[in-house]
């Protein structure tokens, strides 16, 4: 499980059959200081959450068996979980996107 943050959504106009309903999201990776990691991905959504939200994602095969359809998709990542509160060594992660001004 690894922690990210969505900055953007992503509209598909053709799709593989069984990700109809699946929202797609882009997903900023993030270390365990809310600090970038590397390029944006291209996230399947589980949950409802939208740009500015602090999330956590799997990859891998597991990440297509974490979307509600019983059937394989060929999807690489998931989100899984929204972060209400994170608290690395007694130091709280912020949860807005820094600059944002509170919008998250």
């Amino acid at each position: 499980m690894y922690l990210g943050r969505v900055t953007g959504r992503l509209v598909a106009t053709v799709r593989y059959e069984g990700m109809d309903d699946v929202k797609l999201q882009l997903l900023e990776p993030l270390d365990e200081a809310g600090t970038p990691t590397g390029e944006q991905l291209v996230a399947a959504c589980a949950l409802s959450v939208g740009p500015g939200d602090l999330v956590h994602y799997i990859d891998g095969r597991e990440a297509a068996l974490a979307l509600p359809d019983e059937t394989f998709v060929p999807v690489d990542v998931a989100i899984t979980g929204f972060v209400e509160q994170a608290d690395v060594n007694g130091v709280e992660l912020p949860l807005d996107r820094p600059g944002a001004g509170g919008q998250g």
